[in-house]
């Protein structure tokens, strides 16, 4: 039998490294993947040959026509801030060696216990580490991939897209009418919050800076603040519903821009320390809530197939456009991950093995 070989080094809980460990990996399993061994920066990945995943009863193994990068994926190759590390990303390294959630694609193989795909189907969703020719995933997190959208669309959408429609649809309790203010309006959650606000019947106004607001203008905003030259909060305008994405501003600034019966909904943050990050923000709203008029909560997602229904349906309706501003291969993984980092991404990047 052909064999490849994969070359891994691990380390002592006192961090010194163990000698280097050779594996066989036969040739017909072998695959081209980004690997980290360790939480980092993007010196920490690897272009590598790796053996493909095995799957579970209630998984598919999915052929990667193309995978989505966004800020979720800095976070699990940083392991930052740390909490996540103990909800579940893996404590001491990667729980996953194989980075990318996002994932489009064809079925190849599939477990003893699914129903709803068979090999040959095109899907999208959430697979566990689809920076990679092959990625597994849970049929509970897949759906039919939209038809009128390329591989390369369609792998933006996952993560994103439910992000931005269970902010505004389940936590926001968005409803026809209501005046809104995306925070971020610009980015991979942003730019579908827009459309989704929209879709849902809300008046938006979506908050970029200089070099995005055409994206929030054609995405259907009714209006865009220009974050460095006019205040959102400087009190001339409250909103009924107002989705912070990845900001920083304070919660008392917040909600001066927030009907005294508004709502609050903190997606992210990348501010408030390496432990909890913007977290923190997220709990000190939900401990105010209770003693102010607003109603101020947080969002976590919950990656889940039912989801990626509806969002399917706003896209084939023409009513949803994913926003992809460039596909890199995969061997540009870190060329990627150093675009996103810098904060000039107009939406979203693809990864096309």
């Amino acid at each position: 039998m052909n064999t490849d070989t994969r070359t891994t080094t691990t380390t002592t809980t006192t961090g010194t490294p163990r000698p280097t460990v050779e594996t066989p990996i036969s040739t017909s399993r072998a695959m081209r993947a980004i690997v980290q061994e360790r939480y980092g920066e993007v010196d920490a990945l690897r272009f590598e040959r790796v053996e493909r995943p095995e799957i579970a009863a209630d998984e598919v193994l999915v052929r990667v026509h193309a995978a989505g990068m966004d800020r979720g994926t800095w976070h699990q190759m940083t392991g930052r801030p740390y909490l996540m590390r103990i909800l579940g990303f893996g404590f001491r390294g990667p729980k996953n060696r194989v980075l990318g959630l996002d994932v489009a694609g064809t079925v190849v193989e599939v477990g003893a216990a699914v129903t709803r795909f068979a090999v040959g189907d095109e899907v999208f969703g959430i697979s566990r580490g689809a920076f990679a020719d092959y990625a597994a995933a849970r049929e509970d997190k897949l759906a039919a991939k939209p038809r009128n959208l390329t591989f390369e669309q369609a792998a933006v959408v996952p993560v994103s897209g439910m992000t931005a429609l269970q902010a505004l649809r389940d936590a926001g309790r968005l409803e026809p009418g209501q005046r809104v203010l995306i925070i971020g309006a610009s980015g991979g959650v942003g730019s579908y919050a827009v459309q989704l606000a929209t879709a849902l019947g809300g008046r938006v106004t979506g908050v970029a800076s200089t070099a995005k607001l055409d994206l929030v203008a054609s995405l259907g905003a009714e209006r865009v603040i220009d974050y460095t030259r006019e205040d959102f909060a400087d009190g001339r305008d409250r909103y009924d519903l107002i989705l912070d994405i990845g900001g920083n501003s304070p919660i008392s600034r917040l909600r001066r821009a927030l009907d005294p019966r508004g709502t609050l909904v903190i997606v992210g943050g990348e501010n408030g320390g390496s432990v909890t990050g913007g977290m923190g923000r997220q709990l000190r709203a939900i401990a105010i809530s209770p003693l102010v008029g607003q109603r101020l909560t947080m969002h976590t997602t919950k990656e889940r197939a039912r989801d990626l229904g509806p969002l399917t349906d706003l896209i084939e309706a023409g009513r949803v456009v994913p926003s992809l501003e460039r596909t890199y291969c995969l061997e540009q993984v870190p060329d990627a991950m150093r675009h996103l980092q810098a904060g000039a991404v107009r939406g979203k990047l693809a990864i096309a093995p």
